[in-house]
């Protein structure tokens, strides 16, 4: 039984005298009280003084080891699982869809982090991702490392058998499985989206959980669809039901982002104290960004009892995004002992270049000021603040950038120029948090050459954007050769452009448009053949100056086919694809881009090869719950 340290009460709250007052002056913690049949979820003023630097390495006597991984159960209270969606929810984002291929290689950094379980995808919305998340739980689903960790693969389905189906054709290769089943619950959703009553609702609930479990998956979680604003007494009710019916884990969606956090505290916590058979289960969360409290409700959920948390990269996702996985880890490892003594598996030193890594193959980009991951989250241009970050870091920072995987500026006088060699370049990148070796090194080492002939000094910036544009590009079906362009006031901007496909054969185009840009794209259509309609297109420098390196951003829809299946409505929706492209001239970075997304389109199609195991180990049944137990 949770036991209350008392509430120290402003002077000047005379009015609700029981109310703790919202702001506060001084730290913080939020408790969650058992003591009565209807739990409390209370902020409490902690009398501790805040740490001044509250997130540096812990040493080797705090550091935790990491609790055996059983479906409906933690053996240490205090360890919260980390649930990345990325690659299902975080792809719903307009002009977010990834190629099998990118898919792979974030299903990679997101294992090299350490999440618990990554969503996958959503099996039955496509062809291509129900292989997507197959090829996922065929090399990242048995890749076990030398401490046995090895992350659980999960696949979204709706309540219906050919979602869970698909879902667990995809994943059961995988040495520990999940099926993800949801369906709405909230009076709005059964009324206008389902025509369906609660009783419809809670047959259909358990008899799908019943049915994922019998197709031999023993790591089921069941999502009541905007929880956040469903009846409590009838999430109960359906929560108990698939208890029963063999569910491991309950996710509580805020799926429209409604709740603040002290009212998704207090759902949680009156969830853990009313839904029978809770305690054999894990309670998760999954918060949508609406009113921009995503972060700040999964946090008070964990407050409140919740021993999972659904977050994405860069908190990308539907409408305004999820909540973020870099804020959540970062609250958690900066602030764990206020709230209780949480903590999480993350190995946060990969969260930069999982941050990068998911910008450019989703194209979408993070804004400057952003949380942990924004180009100024480590910036200090004010003279007071400079002033104190010289005296000691601590005055301005709350955590360390190499926390993250951020590296300062060098200190030791490197500066990269034209007469820098292969060494200096690798050496530089390695402090960057690169590592490249032969060809790849061969071919950022040219790029280099070719813009520092150009510019007196290469700065880290320029370097990154090299980089980026070298390293996250999709599997190239075309690839450019050669640029040509003609414009000005005297006549039409003409272009020519020479593409190099897959077999290396050249194809040479010429066309003229408004612009260099337009002209050039034109002739890009002309060879490549694929009717397509540019939707956005953006230009930016990576530096200051005149000379500074030109990023691309463009977002294409094929106008044949490319449609996928939307989780939440059923919907056919066509697919946009991002591309990228970086170069000191604007007209072949901008053409960069455009073949980039043209060869992600055309990638998105194609089926990644994949070697199935013999043998799969499965969660042992000794760790499983037997269905119909509570």
């Amino acid at each position: 039984m949770a036991t209350f340290t008392p509430v120290n009460l402003s002077p000047t709250n005379t009015k609700f005298p029981n109310k703790v007052p919202f702001i506060t002056k001084t730290p913080i913690t939020t408790l969650l009280s058992l003591s009565s049949s209807k739990p409390t979820f209370t902020l409490l003023y902690s009398a501790a003084s805040a740490t001044v630097r509250c997130c540096a390495i812990q040493s080797p006597a705090e550091t935790h080891r990491i609790p055996e991984y059983i479906p409906h159960r933690i053996s240490d209270p205090n360890y919260v699982r980390i649930f990345d969606t990325t690659l299902r929810d975080g792809e719903q984002s307009p002009g977010a869809a990834m190629t099998p291929g990118e898919k792979l290689e974030i299903a990679r950094q997101l294992a090299l982090l350490g999440v618990d379980i990554i969503e996958a995808g959503f099996p039955a919305s496509s062809k291509a991702d129900l292989e997507a998340v197959k090829m996922i739980a065929v090399e990242v689903g048995n890749d076990v490392d030398e401490e046995g960790y090895v992350p659980v693969i999960c696949g979204l389905s709706r309540c219906n058998k050919a979602d869970i189906e698909a879902a667990w054709e995809a994943v059961k290769y995988a040495r520990r499985p999940r099926i993800h089943t949801f369906i709405a619950t909230s009076e709005i959703h059964m009324k206008y989206k389902l025509n369906k009553s609660k009783e419809e609702v809670v047959d259909i609930a358990k008899s799908m959980v019943s049915y994922a479990r019998s197709l031999g998956c023993h790591d089921v979680e069941f999502s009541p669809e905007d929880a956040g604003r469903s009846d409590r007494k009838f999430l109960y009710q359906i929560l108990g039901e698939v208890i029963k019916a063999g569910a491991t884990t309950l996710n509580i969606p805020d799926t429209v982002g409604y709740t603040v956090p002290f009212e998704f505290g207090q759902l949680i916590a009156d969830i853990k104290a009313n839904t029978p058979g809770i305690e054999n289960v894990i309670i998760s969360t999954h918060c949508q960004n609406d009113l921009g409290l995503s972060s700040a409700n999964t946090v008070a959920g964990a407050c409140a009892g919740a021993r999972q948390l659904e977050v994405t990269i860069n908190g990308i996702g539907e409408r305004a995004g999820n909540a973020s996985l870099e804020e959540v880890v970062m609250t958690i490892k900066c602030r764990g002992q206020s709230l209780g003594g949480l903590y999480t598996g993350i190995q946060t030193e990969h969260i930069v270049k999982a941050s990068k890594m998911v910008a450019e193959y989703s194209g979408l980009l993070v804004q400057p000021h952003k949380a942990i991951v924004g180009a100024n989250a480590f910036k200090h241009e004010s003279g007071i603040h400079q002033h104190g970050m010289l005296k000691h870091k601590g005055t301005y920072e709350i955590m360390s950038p190499e926390d993250i995987g951020l590296q300062r500026a060098d200190e030791s006088g490197l500066v990269l120029g034209k007469l820098s060699g292969r060494h200096a370049l690798q050496k530089r990148l390695e402090q960057l948090g690169y590592s490249f070796e032969g060809k790849e090194l061969d071919d950022i080492f040219w790029r280099f050459k070719s813009v520092a002939e150009k510019k007196k000094h290469v700065l880290d910036e320029d370097i990154e954007a090299l980089v980026i544009d070298e390293l996250f590009q999709p599997d190239s079906v075309w690839s450019l050769g050669d640029l040509q362009v003609t414009c000005g006031t005297l006549g039409l901007s003409t272009a020519t452009v020479k593409l190099v496909d897959v077999d290396g054969k050249e194809h040479v185009a010429c066309s003229v448009g408004t612009g260099p840009v337009d002209s050039a794209y034109k002739a890009v259509d002309s060879i490549v053949k694929v009717p397509v309609t540019l939707l956005e297109y953006s230009l930016t420098g990576v530096t200051e100056g005149i000379d500074a390196i030109a990023t691309t951003k463009v977002l294409v829809r094929g106008d044949d086919g490319f449609t996928t299946t939307q989780a939440t409505t059923g919907e056919q929706i066509r697919r946009t694809f991002s591309g990228s492209g970086s170069e000191m001239d604007i007209v072949v970075s901008s053409v960069r881009a455009y073949v980039s997304a043209l060869n992600k389109m055309l990638a998105y199609e194609s089926k990644p090869s994949q070697k199935v195991p013999a043998e799969n180990s499965y969660v042992s049944a000794s760790d499983a719950v037997p269905a119909g137990s509570a």
